[in-house]
């Protein structure tokens, strides 16, 4: 059964923020959550946390993961980013977006979607999460807590131990942070496409 945490969505206490990160570095699964809904995140070089994740949500080779950073710059690393698409990300992170870019040779094969060779990345404007990501200081591998069968991401901790406790190892209760998914925005050719509409604003992509 999975270890659970409740720790505070504005001051997060910083020993659980550790121990939350001892479990992903020892190759855990963790459920944690974000600006837009909670998610399963694991160490972005443990392929059976991958696995596991993959297991946990039914996902085939096609899902894109996303790395949850702390900041541009070190996200930056993981993609190629052209000038339009730095500029749109700077402008709208941190915040309820996930975006699609191709991806650098620092990440693994497994996480790339399997034909276009892509990544998503995300800067969450939750505070657990980037305590998180600042205490591994590396992204965290990421995906949407959306069980099979299901359209909207779980959101009750106390549900989530009873339905998913056996197959992860820490659930961190972080309060209400809503229910609905990212927007999803891929950059083709260093141009914004919407991919999903969600939490975020796309608007300010259509055309005028």
């Amino acid at each position: 059964m999975s270890q659970f945490f409740q720790i505070h969505p504005d001051n997060p206490q910083a020993r659980l923020v550790r121990q939350a990160v001892e479990i992903v570095r020892g190759g855990g699964v963790i459920v944690y959550p974000s600006d837009s809904s909670y998610a399963l995140g694991a160490h972005l070089g443990d392929k059976r946390a991958m696995d596991r994740i993959r297991e946990i949500r039914r996902l085939d080779e096609r899902h894109n993961f996303t790395l949850v950073g702390r900041s541009l710059s070190e996200l930056s690393a993981y993609t190629k980013m052209g000038n339009q698409a730095h500029r749109w990300i700077k402008h709208l992170t941190p915040g309820p977006y996930t975006f699609i870019l191709p991806a650098t040779k620092q990440v693994p094969k497994r996480l790339m979607h399997a034909k276009r060779k892509t990544i998503g990345i995300r800067i969450p404007d939750n505070r657990i999460a980037l305590a998180l990501c600042e205490e591994l200081g590396e992204p965290l591998l990421s995906s949407t807590l959306i069980l099979p069968g299901e359209e909207l991401p779980m959101m009750d901790p106390y549900e989530m131990r009873d339905l998913i406790g056996h197959a992860v190892d820490l659930i961190i209760d972080g309060g209400y942070c809503g229910y609905e998914p990212t927007s999803v925005i891929a950059f083709e050719d260093d141009q914004p496409q919407v991919v999903r509409v969600g939490r975020g604003d796309v608007s300010l992509f259509e055309p005028v």
